[in-house]
């Protein structure tokens, strides 16, 4: 079964002027999303809507890797753009435009059920920074107690955690679920608070504006 994620993320947030947005997103899902998957390493993307947080609009991209986005066969499409990207994508209309490379750092390694996954219908983002002091303790922390902890939550698919190779903030926390409630129920917030570290540890994070932020699955090309 062909990989349908690997150890990288692209990530494009987006705002758009309302009278803007019907086009916006036919070139996003008629021309755009299948323009960037016929580039090798591109494994699957879907496009997404914030219902809690922003920015609005975001694509998401599942990379074989980070490297993807340095290879000829990107860099051909990506400096060629057509004319309908000119007029209409992101860096031509867009109030809030933020694209993003990523590098998985948790887990170490996908399980094969994780890889042949498709993607999810919704997804809970944090994107954040921590002081450099307490970084490594962080780092251990969340990928060890708080996000195994909110993957037992029922309607939680998985939980990974990416470094930015590409943009800001440094970490994305990137929860799979089956609906955009999972995060509104007792359950999920049992978990918040579930060990003494998570009260000292989250007190670290800064999150950007608009995060985290609920998305739920708008478009997805056929496969």
């Amino acid at each position: 079964m062909a990989a349908k994620k690997g150890t990288g993320l692209l990530m494009v947030w987006t705002d758009v002027p309302a009278d803007k947005e019907p086009e916006f997103n036919r070139w996003y899902n008629e021309e755009h999303l299948a323009e960037r998957m016929a580039v090798p390493g591109f494994l699957n993307a879907a496009r997404y809507e914030a219902v809690k947080g922003g920015p609005k609009h975001l694509a998401v991209y599942e990379l074989e890797s980070p490297a993807v986005m340095d290879s000829p066969a990107y860099k051909k499409v990506s400096s060629n753009p057509t004319p309908w990207t000119q007029r209409v994508g992101p860096q031509a209309i867009a109030t809030t435009f933020i694209r993003n490379i990523y590098t998985m750092i948790h887990p170490r390694a996908l399980s094969a059920a994780a890889a042949a996954s498709d993607m999810a219908p919704a997804l809970q983002l944090g994107r954040m920074d921590v002081p450099a002091a307490v970084d490594a303790e962080w780092n251990e922390w969340y990928s060890t107690i708080y996000v195994p902890n909110y993957e037992k939550v029922p309607g939680v698919i998985r939980g990974r955690r990416y470094r930015a190779t590409t943009g800001s903030p440094t970490y994305l926390t990137f929860y799979e679920f089956e609906n955009p409630k999972v995060s509104e129920t007792p359950a999920w917030n049992a978990q918040r608070d579930a060990v003494p570290a998570s009260i000292k540890m989250r007190e670290h994070m800064r999150h950007a504006p608009g995060s985290p932020g609920v998305y739920v699955k708008t478009f997805q090309l056929g496969r």
